[in-house]
Order: C-alpha cells, then sequence, then structure tokens
C-alpha cells in the first residue's frame, strides 16, 4: 500500500472513531436516557450510520439499550470509568482532605483538573443542604467563569498561560461572566496575588463558590479545590472568612501530592 494510501486509511479510522467517541459521549452526558430520534437529531449523521454505530457500541458493552427503546451507558463503559477513577492518585490523595472541608464547612467540596480548555470534576463532596447545581464528578466545565477553573489557571506559568487563554472561546453564562482574555488575566493575577479566587455567579445564577489552587508538583497536573453554595447563604465575606482554613487544606493536598505523585505517573 502507498503512502499516501495509508494516510487516507489513517483519516477514515481515525474519522470513525472519532464519531463513535462523540456519540458515546453524546449519550453518556445526556441529563436523561436519549432514544434514537433524540441522538439523530443531535448528533447530525445519516440514520443509518447512526443505526450502525448504536448497534456496533450496544454490542461492545459500552452502551445498553433499555426497555423503552433508549440508550445509556453499558456495563463494560462504566467498568472503565471505575478503573479510571480508582487509578487516580491526585484523587485518592485528596480525598480525606476534601471530608475535612466538607465537614468544617458543610457546604459542597470539589477538586477539579485541567484538561485542555475545561476543568474536569475529579471528586465532589455535596453539601449537608441540598443545592442543585450543574457539577458532577466526570463532568467538565469552561475555565473562565469557575473557582477552580481560574485558580487552576494561576498555576500554570505565563507564558503558556497566555496562548491557553488567547485559544478560548468566551460565553456569558450570566450577567458576571468573564468574557475576555485581558480581564480572565487580570483575574488570575489577583489570584496569584492573594492566593484563592471566586466564582460569584459566573457560570451558574445564585451560585458561589471560593477556590484555591493545588500545586501538585507535577507539571501539566494543574488542580484546585472549592467550597461551593448559594450565594444568598455563602456570601463573599464569608468565604474571607474561610480563605485561611481552605489555603491550609489546599496546601496539605499539595504537600501529600508532591511526594506521593511521581513525575513519571
Amino acid at each position: 500500500m502507498s503512502r499516501s494510501s495509508d494516510a487516507e486509511t489513517k483519516d477514515i479510522s481515525t474519522g470513525t472513531l472519532g464519531k463513535a467517541i462523540a456519540l458515546l459521549e453524546t449519550v453518556v452526558m445526556a441529563d436523561e436516557p436519549l432514544r434514537f430520534t433524540d441522538i439523530l437529531k443531535r448528533s447530525g449523521q445519516p440514520r443509518g450510520t447512526l443505526h450502525r454505530q448504536l448497534t456496533h457500541l450496544v454490542e461492545e458493552g459500552l452502551l445498553e439499550q433499555n426497555l423503552d427503546q433508549s440508550y445509556s451507558a453499558g456495563i463494560r463503559l462504566l467498568k472503565f470509568a471505575a478503573k479510571a477513577w480508582s487509578a487516580s492518585d491526585l484523587r485518592t490523595v485528596a480525598a480525606p482532605h476534601l471530608r475535612d472541608l466538607h465537614e468544617q464547612t458543610g457546604e459542597s467540596v470539589h477538586l477539579g483538573v485541567v484538561r485542555g480548555c475545561e476543568i474536569i470534576y475529579l471528586d465532589k463532596i455535596d453539601g449537608k443542604h441540598a443545592v442543585r447545581m450543574y457539577s458532577q464528578i466526570g463532568r467538565t466545565s469552561p475555565l473562565y467563569c469557575t473557582g477552580v477553573g481560574k485558580a487552576a489557571l494561576s498555576l500554570i506559568p505565563q507564558d503558556a498561560l497566555l496562548r491557553l487563554v488567547r485559544s478560548l472561546s468566551f460565553n456569558a453564562f450570566t450577567s458576571n461572566t468573564l468574557t475576555s482574555a485581558d480581564a480572565l488575566l487580570a483575574e488570575i493575577a489577583a489570584i496569584r496575588e492573594r492566593g484563592y479566587g471566586f466564582d460569584l455567579e459566573e457560570h451558574e445564577q445564585g451560585i458561589q463558590c471560593i477556590a484555591v489552587p493545588v500545586n501538585t508538583g507535577r507539571q501539566g497536573l494543574y488542580a484546585a479545590i472549592s467550597v461551593t453554595g448559594p450565594a444568598y447563604r455563602l456570601t463573599r465575606e464569608r468565604f474571607e472568612g474561610w480563605a485561611p482554613m481552605v489555603q491550609a487544606i489546599a496546601r496539605r493536598i499539595s504537600d501529600e501530592a508532591s511526594i506521593r505523585l511521581s513525575p513519571s505517573t
């Protein structure tokens, strides 16, 4: 086979795999199980192609078809996810400290890490007073309008930070969302100065948080923790009072992570 044929085959394989992964994400990340017609509308794929891909994903155990003909995550995919989470060293290191933070505040606490242009939630403990919010373990959110995202960004070296921030597409989720690179860079500079940052109803209306960066000692692993709750109960003044405690717990996670996380893992 010629080099051009090899390249074409690789492109086709990559494209097919990419579409399958995108389809898998569409189904698994939906708020409720989707039927074929729902997926068809969201995917934009031809009906025949979509049917074949769904059939293959079900046969491989990555998706399951429910009795009402909707689709949800398959057992094999859940096993992959469980293995991935159990292998997350940072999550293991941080877990007891997050429980401590939760006990001291009674509010929801998060651990997030930077992945590309988003923050992914590695762990979460819900507050003692249930409040509906977007964040869930495994979900991603924009870096520029979440407390953990902005705090984690403060750890990135300036040159790399500038490249990353300038690659972001800003979308106003609320009237408080930062919608420009300059505004975000100014906020990150402030976080570096004081050691913590906020999400003041920037991603979700009525939800606020204080976030502190976690220095893992590993290049490329930028993380942060946060305490989150309703704006009517958790004001900026309340967060300011909690700042030393949250910073102390973040330092404990950082110190343990720098010892337990090998640079090569």
